[in-house]
C-alpha cells in the first residue's frame, strides 16, 4: 500500500467501489455499516468501553466514520492512512468529528493509546513482506488487552475473486487466506484469535440474512473477520 496508489483514486473512490459491487444490489454504505456493527459486537463481547478510543487503520476516504459514530456515539476515533488525498477527502466529507493522522513511517502515533483498532479491507493492499511491520505498528498502538478487528476479502469465494480482479482499486491486491492470520497474529503475541466468515447473501436474498450469524464457520462468505486481543 502506498500513498500514490490511492491519492489518484481518492475523489472517485466511492463511485468506483459502487460500480464494482453492483452485483450485490447494495450501496457501499451497507458494507461499511456491516463491519461497524460487528466491531461494536466484538467490543461488547470483549468487555471494552463503548466510549473508548479507537483507531481506523487504513481509513481511506472515511467510509467507516458515519457508521462508527452511529454505533459507538460516545467513542473517539482516529482515522489513519498513508494517502494524504484520501485523508483530505475524508475531512471534506465528514469534517473534524474524528481525528486524522497520516501514516508516514509505519509506526507513528503514541504507543498503547487505543482500546481497539480495525483495518477494513486494508491488508490485501499491503505487500506481504510488509504485513509484519503493519501488525507491529498496530500492536504498538493498542493498550494491553485491546481488540484488533481485521476484515478481508475471502479468496475462497469466486464472486469475491472476480470482483477484486475487475476493480481498479484492487489492481495490486494480493488476497490473504483467513487461516494465515492465526500464524501472523500468534507471531505478534496476539491472543483470543477468532475467525468469522461474513457477508453471504446479496440484496436479492436479504430475507436470508438473519441466518448469517449461524454461518460464521462456513468459509464461503464474501469476506471474513478476524479478531484478536493485544498482549
Amino acid at each position: 500500500m502506498n500513498d500514490a496508489e490511492f491519492d489518484r483514486f481518492a475523489r472517485r473512490y466511492r463511485d468506483l467501489h459502487k460500480a464494482n459491487i453492483a452485483i450485490t444490489g447494495e450501496e457501499p454504505e451497507y458494507f461499511a455499516d456491516y463491519k461497524m456493527r460487528d466491531f461494536r459486537a466484538h467490543l461488547e463481547r470483549a468487555g471494552l468501553p463503548a466510549d473508548g478510543t479507537y483507531l481506523d487503520f487504513g481509513c481511506g476516504t472515511g467510509a467507516s466514520i458515519a457508521p462508527f459514530l452511529r454505533h459507538l456515539p460516545g467513542a473517539r476515533l482516529t482515522c489513519a492512512d498513508v494517502s494524504t488525498a484520501s485523508l483530505d477527502e475524508a475531512r471534506a466529507r465528514h469534517g473534524d468529528v474524528v481525528r486524522y493522522e497520516l501514516i508516514d513511517d509505519g509506526d507513528g502515533g503514541p504507543p498503547s493509546c487505543h482500546d481497539g483498532a480495525f483495518a477494513n479491507c486494508v491488508f490485501h493492499h499491503i505487500a506481504p513482506a510488509a504485513h509484519a511491520a503493519a501488525l507491529s505498528s498496530l500492536r504498538r498502538r493498542l493498550k494491553p488487552g485491546g481488540l484488533l478487528m481485521v476484515y478481508e476479502h475471502n479468496p475462497l469465494n469466486p464472486l469475491t475473486v472476480r470482483a477484486v480482479r475487475t476493480c481498479p482499486l484492487d489492481e495490486n491486491a494480493i488476497l490473504i487466506r483467513a487461516g494465515r492470520w492465526r500464524a501472523m497474529l500468534a507471531a505478534h503475541d496476539f491472543t483470543a484469535i477468532r475467525i468469522d466468515f461474513r457477508v453471504f447473501f446479496p440484496a436479492a436474498l436479504k430475507r436470508l440474512r438473519p441466518l448469517e450469524d449461524r454461518l460464521r464457520w462456513l468459509p464461503l462468505g464474501a469476506q471474513y473477520c478476524v479478531t484478536a486481543r493485544s498482549p
